[in-house]
Formats: C-alpha cells, structure tokens, sequence
C-alpha cells in the first residue's frame, strides 16, 4: 500500500508538470489572490466588502485546487489500475507457468498457465507455502537453495543446469519440468519469481531416443561379433584345413624334385615350389588379417606388438611402439581385446593408406584402471569435414563399439602436425569372467 501511495503521489507531480496551461492559469489566480488578500488587509474594516470578497475568492481557490488535485489523483491511480490490470494480463497469458514467492516462500503471484500445469486453481494456490509442487524428497533441500540464491545477489539464474528438475501437481503426480528463477526487492523483503515449463513429453521422447539408441548400440555389437566370429572360423579354416593341405603339396612337390633329372622338368618343378611358398605365405597373411590366432592364444598385448612389427616391415614406416609388458591385457574379455586390437589395426592402415606420413608412435598403458590406446603420426593431418562424411564408417564403428563398452574414442590433429587418436576404456567391468569361454 505504502508503495502505491508513493506511485500516486509521483504520478500527480508528473501530471501537474505535464500541464503547463493549468501550471500558469494557476500562477496567475495565486498572484490575483495575493494583491486582493494585501489590499484587504491594508482596507481593513472599512471594506467590509472587500474582506469579504477576499475571503470568498481564498475559499473558491482552495476548493478548485483540491477540485484539481483530486482529478489528477484519481487520473493516476486509473492509470496504475490500468497498467497493473494489463502486467497480469501479460503474466496470464504467458505460455510458461509463472510462480512468486515472498520471502517466507508463500505463494503471491500464480498465473493461468500455472493453474493448467499444476492442475491447481488460483485461488487455492495464492497464499499457499511454494512446497506444496515439490516432491518431498526434495523440499528441504529446494529451501536451502532459494535462500542461498537470496544471498548471491544474482538477479536471475537457470535452475538444474545438470540434473533434471520435477515438480508435483496438485493431484500427486511428479512430473519433469525445465525452470529459471529470478528475484526483486530488498534484504528481507524479497521475492522470487520461478518461470517453469512442463517436458514430460521432451522427457519421454528423450528417454525413448536414448533407449533406441542403446538397442541400435547393442545391435550393432553383435552384429560386430558375430563378423570377429566367422572371420575367426574362416582364419582358422585357412590355418587349419588350407594350410595342412598346402604343406602336404608341398612335401609331395619336394618327393617328385627328388626323383626328377635336371631338365626342363625340374625347372618347372622348382618354380611350382615357389609359387607354392608365396600361396602359403598369403595363406598366412590372410588367416593373421582376419583374425590373429595369437589374440586368442597369448592375450591383446603380444598380438598388437606382433600387428606393429608385421606393419612396420609391410608398409616401411618408423613405428616407436611403448606396450607394457605388465598390463593384465590377458584378462581381458575376448569382445574388448577385438575391439582395441581392431582400433589400432585400422588406425595403422588409415596412416598407410591417407596420411603420408614418415613415423608413428603407439602408446598402450594402464593408469588408474584405465586402458590408454594412442596411435599418433606425422602426416598430413585429418581434416574437420573428413570426420563429417558420411562413408568414414571405419572411425564412426570404433567409436560406437568403445561407447558400447563404456569408452571414450577421440581422434584430432597431433601437436606434430598429424593425426592423434585417443582411446581411453575402463577395464572395470571389461574383465574376463572365471572359467572357459564359448569357442569363437
């Protein structure tokens, strides 16, 4: 009330300074009031009509201007009804809900948008403690973090920037809501006002999408091991079964060389032998390539030394490979070890095939139970736009295959001017089971 008060009286002072006609016209009628009030004064007693007049006119200038004062005053609070009438008409129809509490956190202000989220009438609402639409799980707790907010001095703030907010309608049902609170007045006199938003519907979509994509990851898992799978047969079938065979043809080759007399014949026969040491030598480059024997023989850490030194003599590049020997890569699961192992293989042909580069560094360690995978070159660098096209499906399957297992893949420019591809994966719950697994 004090505060309206105030207003009203501004308010007259600005329209008596708005209305220079009224201001003169009254300056004028003061000073004609002065010289008859002077003049009867000096008369006295012997112009009784004088005085009289004088009196009158005195009488007829203070009603007018209390006439005046009162149409000004009442002209202003019109306007302060209009203007107050018009900012609820604005807060009411707001689209978000609109919610202020006064120091004590009672309920002042609740707006039409509020009544629909909360399923709750104004009228029930105004007056009301601000706890009422909080879980009681968190009321304490939203307390302390509104007074808190009171003392910063921070006029406005968004509120649960990480963790999802939620409220409760009048009926007893949580539901999520995205909110922002700001605050007015004094130390002791405050008020806070929340602007809150309704995202059950956000928050399920969302839910469904992260649901969606947990299936697609899983998905996508199996389909990856199920490939490791029959590439593992089909290199074990080449190992195996091709393998004992070439060597059989070759040990007969051998026989006939020895019964053969230098001639034409023999020389064929020495360069079928050759042929038959390239076919077994490609036998065993494509068995390695689709799946390393030793991984699943002697663990993840002697099959990437021996994947670095075979691609180092391949493709002549300077590889400075640092593996430790004493990371518990044995104990891996065997889905894991694939998925490193497979990393740093594709890593290396993306160097051979892209990067131009002379010298390579690889980095595998354990730190606080992590598994650190670096593979760094000096090459040309990756381009932005590289990362982005659609047909780099090699970097976009190591990076869901490590999300899948609870990892981190990143891949960026190297302080050398190359490409620096990060891996890092918690072997916390990545660990071989006890016991025997299913054969691949």
């Amino acid at each position: 009330m004090d505060e309206g008060r105030e207003r009203t009286l501004i308010s007259v002072k600005k329209g008596l300074l708005r209305h220079p006609v009224l201001t003169g016209a009254g300056s004028a009628t003061l000073v004609a009031l002065l010289g008859l009030n002077a003049a009867a004064i000096v008369r006295g007693l012997d112009s009784p009509w004088l005085l009289g007049t004088a009196i009158i006119a005195d009488m007829l200038a203070i009603g007018a201007g209390v006439l005046a004062a009162a149409r000004i005053v009442l002209s202003a609070e019109d306007r302060t009804e209009a203007s107050q009438a018009q900012l609820e008409a604005i807060v009411d129809s707001a689209m978000d809900a609109i919610i202020t509490v006064d120091a004590a956190q009672q309920i002042v202000l609740f707006n039409r948008a509020a009544e629909q989220v909360f399923r709750c009438r104004r009228d029930q609402a105004l007056g009301a403690p601000l706890e009422r639409f909080l879980p009681q799980r968190f009321r304490a707790a939203h307390r302390s973090h509104v007074e808190r907010f009171g003392e910063t001095g921070i006029t406005s703030r968004r509120m649960g920037d990480v963790t999802t907010l939620w409220a409760l309608r009048a009926g007893g049902e949580e539901f999520p809501i995205e909110a922002s609170i700001s605050q007015t007045g004094e130390p002791g006199n405050r008020f806070y006002t929340v602007i809150l938003r309704d995202i059950t519907l956000r928050k399920q979509a969302e839910d469904t999408l992260r649901l969606q994509q947990q299936e697609l990851r899983e998905l996508s898992a199996r389909v990856l091991e199920a490939r490791e799978e029959e590439k593992a047969h089909i290199a074990r079938e080449l190992h195996d079964e091709l393998g004992q065979m070439l060597t059989a043809l070759k040990m007969d080759l051998a026989w006939l060389r020895g019964r053969l007399a230098p001639g034409e014949l023999a020389a064929k026969a020495d360069e079928m032998e050759r042929m038959l040491d390239q076919t077994v030598s490609s036998t065993r480059r494509i068995s390695a390539d689709l799946r390393p024997l030793m991984l699943d023989d002697l663990g993840l850490a002697e099959a990437a030394s021996w994947l670095v030194e075979d691609f180092a003599k391949r493709s002549g590049l300077t590889i400075d490979a640092r593996i430790s020997d004493d990371l518990p890569l044995e104990a891996l699961s065997k889905g894991v070890a694939t998925a490193v192992y497979r990393a740093l293989q594709e890593s290396l042909t993306n160097i051979a095939r892209h990067s131009g580069a002379r010298n390579v560094w690889v980095l595998m360690a354990l730190e606080d139970g992590t598994l650190h995978l670096e593979v760094e070159d000096d090459g040309r660098g990756i381009a932005p736009q590289d990362l982005a096209k659609a047909r780099s499906l090699g970097l976009k399957g190591m990076r869901e295959r490590f999300a899948f297992f609870g990892g981190k893949f990143e891949i960026a420019r190297a302080p050398r001017g190359g490409t620096r591809l990060r891996l890092r994966l918690p072997l916390h719950g990545v660990l071989r089971e006890p016991g025997p697994e299913s054969p691949a």
